[in-house]
């Protein structure tokens, strides 16, 4: 199948992108390990002695990091859809974190521990259509946000990949009245022209 011209000049940025290079070579599953790198220099959100939940996590590379700050007794739990090669000390549940099921599986692994803070780089398949895939990026994010409040202990930390356009205003105040610290981060990972950030929420209400 013939790519597109918008397909073409995706891959050409691809595979010149500096972080693609770096996370080629020093063995990070992606580019996306770059942005969580830089909100955890600037930010600290990662430390030994606490738990964290990677929701959207496939192809692993910020598990993979987490697991490398956090204490060896420590759980770092993956979940996504989409399968993930293993990652030695990282439990992985595949599957929709939307159904019982693999809220259970959840909660099991858990076994009664505390969350002390829940990662969400979860995006919808883009279409390219923004009346499309801005709703459905919101509504991932009510559902990471949901899940927050169902498993994060008080005071814990909250870090959630948004877009800014349609209801990103009504999600950032959602999440600003369950958190008593909001910020916005724009890693530098971040492709400039692309109007994803990152929404950093500490002290869980």
């Amino acid at each position: 199948m013939a790519r597109t011209k918008s397909s073409q000049q995706w891959m050409q940025e691809h595979f010149q992108d500096e972080y693609v290079k770096k996370a080629q070579a020093l063995g990070y599953r992606s580019r996306a390990v770059f942005k969580l790198i830089e909100i955890q220099e600037k930010d600290k959100i990662i430390r030994p002695g606490i738990n964290v939940v990677d929701l959207g996590a496939a192809p692993g590379g910020w598990s993979e990091y987490v697991r490398k700050i956090a204490g060896k007794n420590d759980k770092v739990i993956a979940l996504d859809l989409l399968e993930i090669e293993p990652i030695v000390g990282v439990d992985f549940i595949q599957g929709d974190f939307r159904e019982e099921e693999v809220l259970q599986k959840l909660y099991k692994v858990l076994d009664d521990e505390p969350v002390h803070l829940l990662l969400s780089d979860m995006a919808p398949n883009m279409s390219g259509n923004k009346e499309v895939d801005q709703p459905r990026a919101i509504y991932l994010g009510e559902l990471a946000l949901d899940a927050a409040q169902s498993i994060l202990v008080k005071g814990g930390t909250f870090l959630i990949k948004m877009f800014q356009g349609a209801g990103f205003d009504a999600y950032h105040n959602q999440v600003k009245q369950q958190f008593s610290s909001v910020v916005i981060r724009k890693p530098k990972a971040s492709r400039a022209r692309s109007n994803e950030v990152y929404i950093l929420a500490k002290g869980f209400k």
